[in-house]
């Protein structure tokens, strides 16, 4: 049985996890803390970083990106759209919502490895800005949820997930219905959601 070593905190991780449990592929996870540097982590990923796949031939997998995609082979290709152009839309939403949980993160890693007094906090605007402007965008491209999920659906949901975690005092559904409404209907559809998303 392949195992996927990740954190619960970990937007990347939650989008991984929920993917796989949606195509039902019985993949074990297993919680690391990279900052232990666990050996099996580091053997199987020279960045110990999570996720990390580790297949039944003992190869492994990361970037949750790669992992995706493997998913999506192990599924019969379930996981992304066979037709082209849909396939390019929901691989940039997965771009987008990973895009946006880099900027999240960059403020997180910010605030809690640097002193108080060497917190940049220019750099911090930054990141804000393009997290604004990305929740905005997808509020204008909200993906249609259908029977189908998708790899780029996954993404955005995670990315969702660790908003509420991490900061939410941005309260990012106010003035976006369709974003929420996006969630709600990915929710209802995905009923393990509440329990797969990041948590602390």
């Amino acid at each position: 049985m392949p195992r996927l070593l990740y954190s619960p905190a970990s937007p990347y991780s939650a989008k991984v996890r929920m993917a796989a449990a949606w195509l039902d592929l019985g993949i074990e996870p297993e919680t690391v803390n990279t900052n232990d540097e666990p050996a099996l982590l580091v053997e199987n990923n020279p960045l110990g970083k999570i996720p990390t796949l580790i297949l039944d031939d003992g190869s492994a997998l990361f970037d949750s990106r790669a992992i995706m995609q493997e998913l999506d082979r192990m599924s019969g290709r379930r996981l992304f759209p066979r037709n082209a152009a849909k396939r390019m839309e929901a691989e940039r939403m997965e771009a987008l919502g990973d895009g946006l949980c880099d900027c999240l993160l960059a403020q997180v890693y910010e605030k809690r490895f640097r002193p108080e007094e060497k917190v940049h906090q220019p750099w911090l605007d930054l990141q804000a800005r393009k997290v604004t402007r990305g929740l905005d965008w997808l509020n204008d491209n909200a993906p249609r949820v259908t029977s189908k999920l998708t790899g780029g659906q996954f993404a955005v949901a995670a990315m969702l997930g660790y908003l509420d975690l991490r900061f939410p005092d941005l309260n990012w559904r106010r003035g976006r219905p369709k974003l929420k409404r996006f969630e709600d209907r990915f929710a209802k559809q995905f009923p393990e959601y509440e329990t797969l998303k990041s948590h602390g």
